[in-house]
């Protein structure tokens, strides 16, 4: 087996990763996928989520990193993530992301349009996992 899977994070803004490690796992719309060398070949789509890159085998603090869905392109050598947006879990602030919540669900009972209230809902649904990742 390889001695490790290449990584490569992409967002619309920035190439946040490009390094090898040892695991990856994605957050999958059916699931976490734990990624290592010889994996097989797959394309999926990606939740809203923790990415953890674990540079060794006994790496028990994995650099972690929230991302807001996208894809993931895994081959054997590769396994690419493109995500809708991606931030270091250590720059989320909790407090603030609270705030934010708070005001989204005062917006949500305002809207009066059901595609506003869906558009609101959505964006609740990202502030959550955002703060489910900085917990």
């Amino acid at each position: 087996m390889a001695e490790g899977i290449q990584f490569e994070l992409v967002s619309p803004a920035e190439k946040l990763v490009s390094e090898k490690c040892h695991m990856v796992v994605v957050p999958g719309d059916e699931g976490m996928i734990g990624v290592l060398p010889g994996h097989s070949a797959l394309v999926s789509s990606l939740k809203a989520g923790v990415v953890k890159m674990y540079k060794s085998e006994n790496d028990n603090e994995p650099k972690r990193i929230f991302i807001a869905g996208g894809f993931a392109d895994i081959n054997p050598e590769l396994c690419t993530v493109l995500a809708e947006e991606a931030i270091n879990v250590e720059k989320l602030d909790k407090a603030e992301l609270e705030k934010t919540l708070s005001i989204l669900k005062e917006d949500v009972d305002l809207a009066k349009e059901e595609a506003d209230k869906k558009r609101v809902q959505q964006k609740i649904e990202l502030v959550k996992a955002k703060i489910k990742a900085a917990a």
